[in-house]
């Protein structure tokens, strides 16, 4: 029996909590959507996912089936064990007012999803300011080996696609469906998740 899905509404997020062995999966329902994905320990919120612990553990920037997503404590957080994109970024921060601002001059400005993932974690006790780099599934950032520049590209995931994370620990998780134009192809989609 499959559990049910959730939707994120486009340009919004939410905050849920995922118990130890349970699986998150999070579905692009109709294509070229980012989701921004957070996690903190659910006992103790100073420990938060950390994109330099990860990366530099994977040693590489290209996470994907059989990747360990690691805390600030060097502690395995969420273990990837679905992928049907095999694209996501690690390395930019969650979209916000400043983003639009400095992007987007010509756009109305939006809290993008920082204030979104703002909002949803405040009833854990997560402040602002503790909110780090996001695991941005579906993300496609690629860089360029020589210059080191990076692009913001359209998502390569097709309606359907998903990735599925099992966590290692208690968490509480922070999900959006991402506001910045680029990084969804310049139209705004929802976001669909599952816990198993």
């Amino acid at each position: 029996m499959t559990a049910e899905v959730s939707i994120i509404p486009e340009r919004s997020g939410t905050a849920l909590l995922l118990p130890k062995g349970a699986t998150l999966t999070v579905i692009d329902p109709r294509g070229e959507q980012v989701a921004d994905l957070l996690a903190f320990n659910a006992a103790d919120v100073d420990e938060v996912i950390s994109s330099g612990r990860t990366l530099d553990y994977a040693e590489t920037i290209r996470l994907t089936l059989g990747h360990k997503l690691y805390s600030n404590r060097s502690r395995a957080m969420l273990t990837i064990v679905g992928d049907t994109v095999g694209c996501h970024d690690f390395l930019l921060t969650p979209c916000s007012v400043d983003t639009f601002l400095h992007f987007y001059p010509d756009l109305p400005p939006h809290r993008g999803c920082f204030g979104n993932l703002a909002e949803a974690l405040a009833p854990y006790g997560v402040l602002p300011d503790r909110i780090p780099i996001a695991f941005n599934c579906f993300m496609n950032v690629p860089v360029d080996g020589q210059t080191g520049r990076l692009k913001v590209l359209p998502p390569i995931s097709k309606a359907g696609d998903s990735i599925a994370l099992r966590a290692e620990m208690d968490l509480v998780i922070g999900l959006t469906a991402c506001s910045a134009p680029d990084s969804n192809g310049g139209t705004f989609k929802p976001i669909h998740y599952r816990i198993d």
